[in-house]
């Protein structure tokens, strides 16, 4: 049930997320700048200033967008079993996501209005920069379960397989549908998953999350090619946003792919990927280099002098995982990824719970990631340092056109 249904006079209740949110589009708050997306690339003096993403667009922000530096994401179970209601709940997020995109605070603020109703903002974010905050909704398989939606969902939109090693734990898996939240501010981030799941109480509860922090994959090939926790450099080869071709061929989803509703949309796989730090900070860097087929300090590939050389694949062992990784051994699957690091404590063995969360956006899952992480997860000699203990995939419809349309709109319009 959301907050507009419930017994709290909340100022959402009297005046509604129809009014004035819907229509303030993406101005910046506090002297920002806002930018509107070229493709999805945007104005680094944009990012410098702690500037806007443009929120509306014929793909959704955050996938092809300039990778921020932080991330908080958030899967969600559907609570209710009444149709309006949810489709309620995405229009209410929608108003929410394009004012916290621009800078500004949710609905009517975080003080100065009823005393006798919560805030409709919880406040931590106020007189911070937007931060290039993106918001990304994604919906998965089991919400097709659900409100008569059996027959709209892809047939690309596949239960990823149990592969070779997984150790899934199911609390940190699956999900009726997911945001993902990037920033170069974490608590810009985490303010606005804070606030969604507040909005969406009684109809919606998160089911699990992960916050990450140094991006492992760039969509800006101009800029240097981030390190993972191994220390090694990743991501060389990813989609740039600027590669308006590479996009259209692997990461949108066209127009024939499947049901009209995901034109313009893609299909996220997410992964919690378990390092085993202790063990690989032991091993001789002659093996590192082995096992990934690239040298530590400059990334080129074995062979070469220069990380963005062109590999030649035959000259690292059977096993490195640059060569097992790269299209040219998997019939061409070429996946965007926008994964982070991550450390969430111990795991009450002395050991470091850290790894990578592995996010990548294809046009079709089925021949993206699939049939590279089963060539992986057999013979990847990064399989010994590694462990993949979470996992969810999701259909991510196309972007928000204007400020009449709202989330997931394509899906759950009778005329679309």
């Amino acid at each position: 049930m959301t907050e507009s249904q419930g017994s709290n006079p909340s100022r959402r209740a009297l005046i509604g997320w129809g009014g004035a949110g819907l229509a303030l589009g993406a101005a910046a708050a506090g002297g920002a700048v806002a930018m509107a997306r070229t493709g999805d690339d945007m104005d680094p003096a944009a990012a410098e200033a702690g500037g806007a993403v443009e929120f509306h667009g014929v793909h959704q922000a955050g996938i092809a967008t300039p990778v921020q530096d932080r991330l908080h994401f958030a899967a969600f179970d559907v609570k209710t079993e009444d149709r309006e209601e949810f489709v309620q709940l995405l229009k209410d997020w929608t108003a929410a996501a394009r004012r916290m995109t621009a800078g500004k605070t949710v609905g009517e603020g975080a003080y100065g209005g009823l005393a006798e109703a919560p805030p409709d903002d919880t406040g931590e974010a106020l007189g911070l920069k937007p931060s290039r905050l993106t918001l990304t909704i994604g919906f998965g398989p089991s919400l097709f379960d659900r409100f008569g939606l059996a027959d709209r969902r892809p047939e690309a939109l596949v239960d990823l397989p149990k592969f070779p090693g997984d150790n899934l734990d199911r609390s940190r898996t699956g999900g009726d549908l997911c945001i993902q939240a990037c920033a170069d501010d974490p608590q810009v981030a985490v303010h606005a998953i804070r606030n969604l799941a507040r909005i969406g109480f009684g109809t919606v509860a998160v089911r699990w999350s992960q916050l990450g922090f140094g991006k492992t994959s760039s969509t800006t090939p101009d800029a240097q090619t981030p390190r993972n926790l191994f220390g090694f450099k990743d991501g060389t080869r990813n989609i740039a946003g600027t590669e308006t071709d590479r996009l259209k061929k692997f990461v949108w989803v066209g127009d024939g792919d499947g049901p009209a509703w995901m034109t313009g949309g893609s299909y996220l796989v997410a992964r919690r990927i378990r390092m085993n730090i202790e063990t690989w900070d032991r091993t001789s860097l002659q093996e590192q280099e082995d096992v990934f087929g690239r040298d530590k300090r400059e990334g080129a590939p074995v062979g070469k002098a220069k990380e963005h050389d062109e590999p030649f694949l035959k000259a690292m062992k059977p096993d490195a995982h640059v060569r097992l990784a790269h299209p040219d051994a998997n019939n061409g699957a070429t996946i965007l990824r926008r994964g982070y690091s991550f450390t969430d404590g111990t795991d009450g063995l002395g050991r470091l719970d850290a790894g990578l969360f592995f996010l990548a956006y294809q046009r079709d899952v089925r021949t993206g990631f699939i049939p590279l992480q089963r060539n992986l997860a057999a013979h990847d000699a990064l399989n010994e340092y590694i462990q993949h203990v979470g996992s969810a995939v999701f259909a991510v419809p196309p972007g928000v056109r204007d400020a009449h349309d709202w989330w997931g709109r394509t899906l759950f319009s009778k005329e679309a």
